[in-house]
């Protein structure tokens, strides 16, 4: 292929023609569909995102301390947490900085998102929860809590203004999604359990909107 014809898909968005696709897929070990989601049927792109869904767990703490270590600890390409606070991750999951920090010495790329404590969209949150300024102090004792893990190669964190539809914990393929509830703490939630599969939507949905939160969101270093 030429290679500004190349260039054009990963820089343009272009699709190529099939037989260009599958040859890639070829190359790089991946199913086309992984490569080009978009190219999916809505017939087959729906089985799949019906096959990307793992469990319905009925609110947070359904989900066992045992399956979140363990989701740290195995995950070698990615860990991307994006909430509120998180508070959680801290009071339950033992030595969760050691584990994070392990995980980016192994070579996962590590992004924590947390909420700016001054910020809009934490203090309407706390409103809607009925909680005043707790989610805020939560927001500060977190980042209080990962001073000692900042400057971690391969690991960054950053501090977002966004309204959050959902918390999002992502290890590698797989991912937990937390939607909230107005008026409710995202613990009361339901907990949605993917695992990315080539042309299924759910994982790469929420994944999007994580990156959309990094974007906007500011670069934190340690004190």
């Amino acid at each position: 292929m030429d290679r500004k014809t190349v260039e054009r898909w990963l820089s343009a968005g272009r699709v190529p023609h099939q037989r260009h696709r599958l040859a890639v897929a070829r190359l790089l070990g991946e199913d086309d569909l992984f490569l080009w989601p978009e190219t999916a049927t809505s017939q087959r792109a729906e089985s799949a995102s019906q096959a990307e869904f793992v469990a319905l767990y009925p609110n947070r703490g359904s989900v066992s301390i045992d399956t979140w270590a363990s989701l740290i600890d195995n995950a070698t390409e990615a860990i991307d947490v994006l909430a509120f606070a998180g508070s959680f991750l801290h009071d339950a999951i033992p030595e969760f900085d050691e584990r994070i920090t392990s995980a980016a010495r192994r070579g996962a790329q590590v992004r924590l998102l947390f909420g700016d404590p001054e910020g809009d969209a934490v203090e309407r949150r706390g409103a809607e929860e009925r909680i005043g300024d707790l989610l805020s102090a939560r927001c500060r004792l977190t980042w209080n809590y990962l001073q000692s893990v900042l400057g971690t190669p391969g690991l960054s964190a950053r501090q977002h203004n966004t309204t959050l539809y959902a918390s999002i914990f992502r290890f590698d393929e797989t991912l937990l999604a937390n939607p909230h509830t107005y008026g409710a703490a995202a613990s009361q939630s339901p907990v949605l359990h993917l695992r990315r599969l080539p042309g299924g939507r759910l994982f790469t949905t929420y994944m999007k909107s994580f990156d959309r939160a990094w974007e906007q969101a500011t670069g934190v270093t340690a004190d």
